[in-house]
């Protein structure tokens, strides 16, 4: 959640950073202003009310104490707590409204991100070994999964629809061998703590994160009222949410946590050949580290869970290109972001398979996540998240780049025992 102060005391700086997001964004913020003025009008009032009672008050006193009437005064005085309470309540709804405006006003971004409009404006700034060259035309991971029988799509469209895959056989080992894989590198390798939460989420829990309520029809909710509950889209929402309303000691920070879990997302409007096989889709396998930092340190933390990523995709031997994201292209909450794009032979392009990014204290103050400094403040913590990694389009890179003619996969050796190869 933005924070109010910040806005307050240099707007038009918040403002212009908001517009380069775009400009609704710098649209939202200028109405939460001017509910704030709204809402600090009402708070004069009520003080200005408040001092009359009081004056009221002691002329009252005054009168009793010489054996007058006061009941003028005391007419008044009723007038002036019913003004009094009528401004309360509107002070209270001006808050409600703030509150409820700033939850739909994005991050602004890093002065370190480039401006820029679209994903085509992301300076690539790392790149990592090279495109493979094949004496053949490389497969699809469809065309590969077909022949092999790595994977049922038709099968899954049978029971749950477009959007979904059954591994088999030799399939789903690959699935289980990459959750224990990556788990056991970012514990045993990168002292992340592994964690293994509920994938079903209570509302408050999903706006703490950021996906309440501005991307509730990209969820799967279930049930109404106090009853209802969310699919977790990725783990970093419940891994978070973890310390929400806590006060951490500094000695407890940097807390990092690996999780895997399934994740959901309606992914509404994608289709069409672009999102075919695993490429996008409703349900899919996910390792998500995630962070809670010192703010002066979470830029640093940032650049090591960026390698932490990065170091998967090296070890299992995959061409990948990592890019900073401009301002137009980042996620809602994240203040900066990177995105690992790993090349798939057959599909002839680079897919995403991991964003790591920086939230500052944009979700902590949605969760009232704090720890003590050594002077005795409070201060909210910074939080960061990253895929490491995204399960299908991991394994679509695995399939295309380990192929070989007659359509069997070399696997890397990294995964051979995982594999029971």
């Amino acid at each position: 959640m933005l924070d109010i102060r910040k806005l307050r005391e240099n707007p038009e700086a918040v403002i212009a950073r908001l517009s380069d997001r775009n400009a609704a964004a710098a649209a939202a913020a200028t109405a939460v202003l001017e509910t704030d003025k709204r809402w600090r009008e009402e708070l004069l009032k009520v003080e200005a009310l408040k001092a009359d009672k009081n004056r009221l008050a002691k002329e009252v006193g005054a009168r009793k104490a010489k054996k007058e009437n006061a009941d003028d005064l005391l007419a008044q005085s009723k007038e002036v707590a019913a003004a009094i309470d009528a401004c309360e309540k509107g002070c209270k709804a001006l808050e409600e409204e703030q509150q409820s405006q700033l939850l739909f006003i994005p991050n602004p971004p890093h002065p370190s991100v480039p401006v820029g409009s679209s994903a085509e404006e992301n300076p690539v700034v790392h790149t990592w070994g090279e495109k493979w060259n094949y004496s053949f035309v490389p497969k699809t991971h469809i065309e590969l999964c077909d022949a092999s029988g790595l994977v049922d799509f038709e099968g899954a469209r049978k029971i749950s629809g477009s959007g979904f895959a059954v591994f088999k056989g030799q399939g789903a080992r690959l699935v289980r061998a990459l959750i224990s894989f990556l788990l056991d590198r970012h514990t045993s390798l990168n002292g992340y703590t592994e964690v293994w939460p509920p994938v079903l989420i209570a509302p408050h829990s999903m706006q703490g994160t950021g996906q309440l309520p501005k991307f509730e029809e990209d969820l799967y909710g279930m049930g109404e009222g106090a009853e209802r509950l969310y699919l977790a889209p990725t783990a970093e929402v419940p891994v978070t949410n973890l310390h929400r309303d806590e006060i951490l000691k500094s000695e407890q920070l940097p807390i990092c946590y690996a999780a895997y879990t399934p994740c959901f997302r309606k992914e509404a409007g994608s289709s069409g050949a672009q999102t075919r096989g695993l490429i996008r889709m409703h349900q899919f396998d996910k390792v998500e580290l995630v962070k809670i930092v010192r703010p002066e340190t979470s830029y640093d933390e940032l650049e090591k869970l960026r390698r932490n990523a990065e170091e998967i995709l090296e070890v299992l031997g995959l061409h990948y290109r990592t890019v900073l994201l401009c301002t137009g292209d980042m996620g809602f909450g994240a203040a900066k972001c990177y995105d690992l794009e790993v090349w798939a032979p057959g599909e002839g392009r680079y897919l995403e398979v991991s964003s790591c990014s920086n939230f500052e204290d944009f979700q902590a103050r949605r969760m009232a996540v704090r720890y003590k400094t050594d002077d005795g403040k409070n201060v909210f913590c910074h939080t960061l998240n990253g895929s490491g990694t995204a399960l299908p389009r991991l394994i679509i890179a695995l399939l295309e780049t380990y192929q070989q003619e007659d359509g069997t996969i070399a696997w890397p050796e990294v995964l051979k025992p995982y594999l029971g190869l």
